[in-house]
């Protein structure tokens, strides 16, 4: 079932383990990633901390409030080793299929569409970024990820609430900014990846599934992409943070500048033709433009969310990052910035 507006949060943390979502889990050991916690803490001990994490982080409950507050989706990331021993490349860490599976059940009962994200791929040493998936000249994890892609779609391409597949999660486009190139993934070979990815979707759903791609940081580089009749259902992700801009001014001119600045990326990627979702965003503001108190912050938060909704209009949806953090993280936690918002909001 395809919606016309998605109206989603993100369950960044869950499948995938993020320091900034559940700081508790890597706090003993000192590291940041999961495969450098599973090193610290030894396999057995690493696999109880995280069979505990993801049976008690996101329940059937986290659901039941997703729908209440008047969302529609999920955004859903997985690692690409989500078929454990099962899986290509079988490596020590455990998978994640059964949750997924109890993500399909539970969405299914409160009538939301699930968008799957792959937010690892893989590498020689475990996972790795997308840059490096798509530069190995040697090609050899480029099947493994298509497969896992494909036993995905394959494996929920009939449920009721599968909206569709995202490849990859963040690639990084290579471009020029005046004279100089921006260090990045060359255009010809992330295209390359996506037509792949493309084809391996729809020889499992011919034209049900939807695929997304994101935009790579790159918002004027697609237009004419995948625009041919030949393709169908087919979705541009644009992610849209500001925390990190460079903006002087007041603090009101601050988020109508910001706010300008992603209607002009979101009209430029419409160039090509494509719906566009936001895949990411937060209510997080550039460092420094902050109200010294707590509740002024928050205040300030909840304005620029509104005002970054009512940037969306001419996109196919949204999806906010995220839905819980552990420690309730203003502007990034759906249940603190979005808390006030009437549930007609988000229809």
């Amino acid at each position: 079932m395809l919606l016309d507006k998605l109206r989603g949060v993100n369950l960044a943390g869950w499948l995938v383990l993020e320091p900034w979502v559940t700081p508790s889990l890597f706090a003993s050991s000192g590291t940041f990633d999961e495969l450098n916690l599973a090193s610290a803490l030894g396999q057995e001990k690493f696999e109880a901390l995280v069979k505990e994490h993801r049976d008690t982080f996101i329940t059937e409950e986290d659901f039941a409030q997703i729908a209440a507050r008047g969302f529609n989706a999920v955004r859903l990331p997985v690692a690409w080793s989500v078929f454990g021993k099962d899986g290509p490349r079988p490596g020590t860490r455990p998978g994640s299929i059964e949750y997924v599976d109890a993500a399909f059940d539970w969405a299914e009962k409160y009538n939301l569409q699930i968008l799957l994200c792959m937010a690892s791929t893989p590498s020689g040493t475990g996972d790795a970024s997308d840059q490096e998936l798509l530069l190995d000249p040697t090609g050899v994890f480029r099947a493994p990820a298509l497969e896992v892609i494909q036993r995905l779609v394959a494996r929920y391409k009939s449920h009721k609430a599968f909206f569709g597949i995202e490849p990859l999660d963040e690639p990084i486009a290579q471009r020029w900014i005046g004279f100089s190139v921006k260090p990045g993934i060359p255009l010809h070979i992330l295209r390359n990846f996506y037509r792949d990815a493309y084809e391996v979707v729809r020889k499992e759903s011919p034209r049900t599934a939807a695929v997304v791609f994101s935009a790579a940081g790159a918002a004027g580089a697609w237009k004419y992409f995948m625009n041919h009749e030949h393709y169908a259902n087919v979705f541009l992700d644009l992610h849209m943070y500001h925390y990190g801009d460079q903006i002087d001014g007041t603090e009101s001119s601050v988020v109508r500048q910001i706010v300008r600045r992603s209607r002009k990326d979101i009209n430029r990627v419409l160039h090509s033709k494509l719906p566009v979702l936001i895949g990411e965003w937060s209510a997080a503001l550039p460092v420094g433009i902050s109200s010294p108190t707590y509740e002024g912050r928050i205040a300030q938060e909840r304005i620029f969310a509104s005002a970054q909704i009512a940037s969306f209009k001419k996109t196919n949806g949204w999806f906010f990052q995220t839905w819980k953090t552990e420690t309730k993280l203003s502007a990034w936690d759906a249940r603190v910035t979005l808390s006030s918002f009437e549930k007609s909001f988000f229809e």
